[in-house]
């Protein structure tokens, strides 16, 4: 398997001349680098300007590897060709490296590149990717594999320190300013060899005077004096890694690789509407950085959102007054570590009531509520405090816990809840404290513990009676001027006190699922299965030309090609027999097939659009203009990896593609609607991988296709 690398941007509040005379003093050897022995020059050229320099250099490695391997392996040291091409013109330097030893058992490839700043021409940014494939070494590969990437990690933590050490000893030597480089027709340095340039370039450095120093003026201050400092915040397509460390935390290079590449592959399938990087990095640390199986959960998440219209819950749903007034929970404070606090006394708190009176879709929609808040809630915590705060802490009080609330439907709504919420907000708790656990809580852990993930039950703290007034108790992690009255603190807590619900607010089975239907199934949004063979199809019918028909689909399970055809006449309506061919219904959604088999292209019906290969996971909106009335067919195909061209065999990646989704089936979550040419105004292709600004979507629903995505 390869393993890639991906920094994020590295800021030097240099310059991009005074940073490359630090990175200049790195060769021919680094003594902070115990690994590299030294380097030659192999090959390098200088255009006749001086803006142009290329280098390539031959590097002597010690890699710290144990005895035996390098006995095995038959070297002592590994060397690498780096070449260097620095364009001082556009103030840049890219560095390509490639191993030289075991190139033909191992694959190593390296590409840094440092350029200016794009908001200060004074600092200079730095980023670095690459990529380690092991073919075969001698039955050593797994450990071959985790010495390289320990070794490639140290390295990069020690880069910036490297930097900075060789800026420092410029700044000793009285060097805080390199002139950029100039025509030769300006500048006569260019006429003379490398190193009287470089002399010229010294003896023309400003020198740091006495009284600045007595100051305690820093590097950063006398490189950049007038430049205003840019606002730290994520770009569009890139992460800073002083960003990282301000609003996600400390993150080891490889959790921020893991990080930038799963939010690169989001923007490039769901551009316009990806998460925020703090959300991103909870399905990761969920998965503990495997980004495959982040990307997949994430993915799901990301469909189940749009589909409930989860983005907009708070805006636009409101809680039912019995949800008010007897649902015993409510947010409270911060604790310690400042991650938001929220109390919920559920001994006190008749769940049987609330289900016999509310349902359980609406008690699941009120915690997705909760859980949203929390998530705004640790954003503004973030701002507050300084530092990252992307999870809150729950207080539950379980005084009055008995039997009547193992009541079975409402353990089942629990357990729901559970479910819904593990799969959809990942790493969101912080900390779970659990008060005066009665003798019957050990039956509700046994029945609900199954269903917690094994990182969030390690987060749980579980006291019995007064034991949360002890040593490790409460005041360990909550401050005492907050610890809610009914816990015998100080203060005054607002959190509703629960109580039984009143029977007259019960309601009857067949009210109960007819509101959980309805709640369940309120979304703009239908499913369909696509089968090899069997494409899902929908008619559209179009009375005036140059009307607009818009569309926005998920690709939930496999791979598909999406088409739009036109026809002068209907087609024959779907047979109602499952087993025919024009209809086959699933579970997971249903299938219409439109297009009878004798139907030949371009006698029949026409193509009116390229296909479009759309890959499992992402988000394809767009849109056309109709040129004629009549009735235009949107189809969903089975995609089917081509065979390789030069050989009658089937490749193994097209084995592979084959294989990843089972019984050749695909799944879709769709959204269609027309709409007139005067009303629409939007200026992109037809079909496009982000979310355009539709001007006639359904009112109540058209929130969830524009730009303004709540968590972008």
């Amino acid at each position: 398997m390869v393993q890639k690398y991906q920094s994020p941007v590295r800021v030097y509040k240099y310059p991009f001349e005074l940073i490359m005379a630090a990175y200049e003093r790195r060769f021919p050897t680094c003594p902070l680098i115990p690994m590299f022995v030294g380097s030659d020059t192999v090959n390098e050229f200088k255009s006749e300007d001086g803006a142009i320099h290329v280098i390539e250099r031959r590097c002597k490695l010690d890699v710290d590897a144990p005895r035996l391997l390098k006995k095995i392996a038959g070297v002592d040291y590994v060397y690498f060709v780096q070449k260097n091409s620095l364009n001082s013109r556009e103030r840049t330097l890219h560095i390509e490296a490639h191993n030289e030893t075991f190139s033909n058992r191992v694959i190593i490839n390296e590409h840094c590149c440092y350029t200016v700043h794009p908001e200060n021409e004074d600092w200079t940014c730095f980023e670095q990717s690459a990529s380690l494939d092991i073919k075969s070494f001698f039955g050593f590969e797994s450990t071959v594999e985790k010495i390289a990437m320990k070794q490639y990690t140290s390295n990069i933590k020690k880069g910036k320190e490297i930097i900075e050490y060789y800026l420092r000893q410029l700044e000793e030597e009285g060097i805080t300013f390199v002139p950029r480089w100039t025509p030769p027709s300006i500048t006569p340095c260019s006429e003379t060899p490398l190193s009287s340039c470089k002399k010229q370039a010294a003896s023309m450095a400003v020198v740091i005077p006495d009284a600045a120093l007595k100051e305690g003026l820093s590097g950063d201050a006398l490189s950049s004096p007038s430049a205003p400092e840019p606002v730290v915040g994520t770009p569009d397509d890139k992460l800073d890694a002083d960003y990282i460390k301000r609003y996600l935390g400390d993150l080891t290079p490889l959790q921020e690789s893991c990080l930038i590449r799963l939010r690169q592959w989001l923007q490039e399938t769901h551009k316009g509407k990806i998460p925020k990087d703090e959300h991103i990095l909870r399905f990761l640390r969920a998965r503990d950085f495997n980004i495959d199986k982040a990307r997949e959960i994430m993915c799901q998440s990301l469909t189940w959102r749009k589909q409930h219209q989860v983005d907009y819950i708070l805006e636009t749903w409101t809680p039912p007054q019995v949800l008010q007034d007897y649902y015993a929970g409510g947010w409270h404070h911060h604790d310690k570590d400042g991650r938001p606090l929220y109390v919920l006394r559920l001994g006190q708190m008749d769940t049987k009531g609330l289900v016999r009176a509310l349902g359980e879709e609406a008690l699941l929609r009120y915690v997705l509520s909760i859980n949203e808040e929390g998530l705004r809630r640790c954003e503004e915590n973030t701002k507050v405090f300084g530092r990252p705060i992307s999870s809150w802490t729950c207080l539950v009080d379980l005084e009055g816990l008995n039997m009547r609330h193992l009541w079975r439907p409402g353990v089942k709504a629990l357990l729901r809840i559970i479910e819904v919420v593990e799969a959809n907000y990942p790493e969101t708790l912080g900390r779970l404290l659990i008060l005066r656990a009665p003798r019957v809580f050990p039956v509700l852990w046994t029945l609900v513990s199954p269903f917690i993930d094994d990182n969030t039950r390690r987060k749980f703290l579980i006291y019995a009676g007064n034991d949360y007034q002890g040593p490790g108790g409460l005041l360990d992690y909550i401050d005492k001027e907050i610890i809610p009255d009914f816990l015998s603190g100080e203060c005054m807590c607002e959190v509703p006190e629960g109580g039984l619900v009143p029977k007259s607010l019960y309601r009857t089975a067949e009210e109960l699922e007819n509101e959980d239907l309805k709640l369940w199934t309120e979304t703009i949004y239908q499913s369909a299965s696509v089968f090899k063979g069997a494409p899902h199809e929908i008619l559209i019918q179009i009375v005036d030309a140059s009307s607009v028909i818009t569309w926005d689909f998920d690709v939930c399970k496999g791979d598909i090609v999406f088409n739009i055809y036109h026809s002068k006449r209907s087609p024959q309506p779907a047979k109602k027999d499952s087993l025919g061919a024009h209809s086959i219904t699933s579970p997971g959604g249903n299938n219409v097939q439109l297009i009878d088999k004798v139907w030949q292209l371009g006698r029949d019906y026409s193509m009116v659009e390229s296909p479009l290969i759309c890959k499992e996971g992402e988000s394809v909106q767009g849109s056309h203009v109709t040129r004629w009335p009549g009735f235009y067919i949107l189809q969903w195909k089975f995609h089917s990896m081509p065979a390789c061209a030069a050989s009658s065999l089937p490749r193994v990646d097209d084995v592979l593609a084959s294989l990843q989704v089972s019984s050749h089936k695909c799944k879709v979550m769709y959204y269609t609607e027309v709409i007139g040419s005067e009303d629409f105004r939007c200026g992109r292709s037809p079909h496009s991988r982000c979310c355009g600004r539709w001007s006639l979507l359904s009112l109540s629903f058209s929130l969830s296709l524009c730009l303004r995505w709540r968590f972008c």
